[in-house]
């Protein structure tokens, strides 16, 4: 569970690194852009704001409301000078944390933010999770394949075929990553 908290911190932030925005257009943002946080509720992201707060890496911002009828202010979140570094920290982290597959679709979602370094250790080590996932998946598809029923094999078959697509598409995003070394916000840059 603390995991979870730590990479919903990561995610809120990175998306406040964006734009200042008010809690239930992050809550859509996490649930669109970041699909790990599909089953994010409010009661897990108001909480996760409240720890922001305490922290003092975000702020809260008073804002009229747009034209509901209500006169509420509307509380909009910004990201404070310790809060953008407290991203640039995480942004930089590229430990087997980072290739794990929520941690890693995080990653890749601020990988504008992050260094060409980071960003191929990241991939690298994303690359090679898979690999080893992929070869404990053949063994034991092996390993079963006169016991297994139609359901079975159909589903193992399925899981080889997925990794084996995501490590093609890693090496995709790798060859790319090592032939551009450009700033990441630079208008060359294939991002």
């Amino acid at each position: 569970m603390a995991r979870r908290a730590e990479l919903l911190e990561f995610a809120v932030l990175g998306l406040l690194h964006e734009s200042p925005m008010h809690g239930y257009e992050l809550r859509k943002r996490l649930n669109t852009a970041l699909g790990g946080f599909r089953a994010l509720s409010y009661g897990s992201l108001y909480p996760a704001l409240r720890d922001l707060l305490d922290k003092q890496w975000v702020a809260e911002v008073p804002r009229a409301s747009g034209g509901s009828g209500s006169k509420r202010a509307r509380i909009v979140y910004e990201l404070t000078a310790t809060g953008k570094e407290r991203f640039q920290d995480l942004v930089a982290q590229a430990g087997p944390n980072a290739w794990e597959d929520d941690e890693f679709d995080v990653h890749l979602a601020f990988f504008a933010r992050t260094t060409h370094e980071v960003r191929l250790r990241i991939l690298e080590g994303r690359r090679s999770r898979l690999e080893q996932r992929l070869a404990q998946v053949r063994e034991a598809s092996a390993r079963n394949r006169e016991r297994a029923d139609a359901y079975t094999s159909a589903l193992q078959r399925h899981g080889e075929e997925s990794a084996e697509r995501e490590v093609r598409w890693l090496e995709e995003l790798i060859a790319v990553e090592r032939g551009n070394t450009a700033d990441p916000g630079s208008p060359t840059s294939s991002r």
